[in-house]
């Protein structure tokens, strides 16, 4: 039997995370499931649990912010433990190449580069840096190394900004909104006289631009998008709770009816009614 000590030490941090998950992958004693897995199927998960970490921290939830982090440095484990069982590499190795970039990466900290500098020199200095380690790697592109799985939203900010350090970036806000303007109007024209397929790739252009514009503004689009999902959230039930104060359910009710409740969320919150 193996020696399960350190896995039911209630004090062994993460040594003891490492252990579990190396039992759980243990192809003699192990979960099933577990063993199973491989990087392609446990992604959705880690996707899925950095978004309950961003969601947990938007609520300022911090109890639910330590087990959503907790569940994300399980992925960590799990996604380490896979590449150990195939021979690739193990969490000390990921450990390990993390801190080396966080130290090429802070000169001014662990290096002899002074640290007064304002946040933006260090910012370019970053960018810099990180462009000499593509270069090392044979990532010439300078869209080169942008992670295809990335939500679109930000995928889309990440190649304007690469885009824009070399010089293709409008210079002003205002050209980005008359941008906005001249694909509203396309995708209105391919709404009424093109195909669906034409009207998709209008709409995704009018998406690109309005990341465009949030980059510009200095805001994340997918945080902005995430907070009026949560206000939409908010109000629709709302308006659930004021027809079942009616004795009705939506579907018992109709757009006039909802609308006017809506308007009615929206002045609660703002503390107008």
């Amino acid at each position: 039997m193996p020696d399960d000590t350190l896995i039911h030490d209630p004090k062994g941090g993460l040594l003891r995370l490492i252990a579990i998950m190396a039992r759980l992958r243990d192809p003699d004693t192990g979960c099933p499931w577990d063993i199973e897995q491989d990087f392609a199927s446990i992604a959705p998960y880690t996707i899925e649990e950095a978004y309950e970490v961003a969601d947990a921290i938007e609520q300022e939830n911090w109890p639910e912010l330590r087990g959503e982090l907790g569940d994300l440095l399980l992925q960590v484990i799990f996604h380490s433990q896979i590449a150990q069982d195939r021979g690739l590499f193990d969490v000390e190795d990921v450990a390990n190449a993390i801190s080396d970039k966080m130290v090429a990466r802070h000169p001014h900290v662990f290096g002899a580069e002074s640290r007064d500098k304002s946040a933006e020199q260090q910012t370019r200095d970053w960018e810099a840096l990180k462009a000499a380690e593509r270069a090392a790697d044979a990532k010439s592109g300078t869209l080169d190394g942008v992670a295809l799985g990335l939500p679109a939203l930000l995928r889309a900010v990440k190649l304007q900004k690469r885009a824009a350090r070399v010089g293709f970036d409008w210079p002003e806000t205002s050209h980005v909104l008359d941008k906005i303007q001249e694909e509203v109007e396309e995708l209105h024209e391919a709404s009424e006289h093109l195909t669906q397929d034409k009207v998709e790739e209008e709409f995704g252009d009018l998406l690109f631009v309005m990341a465009n514009l949030a980059r510009h503004m200095k805001l994340c689009p997918e945080t902005a998008l995430r907070r009026a999902n949560a206000k939409f959230t908010r109000r629709f039930e709302r308006i659930e709770a004021l027809l079942s104060e009616a004795g009705k359910t939506p579907d018992q009710s109709d757009l006039a009816e909802m609308d006017a409740l809506w308007n009615r969320a929206k002045a609660e919150e703002r503390g107008e009614a």
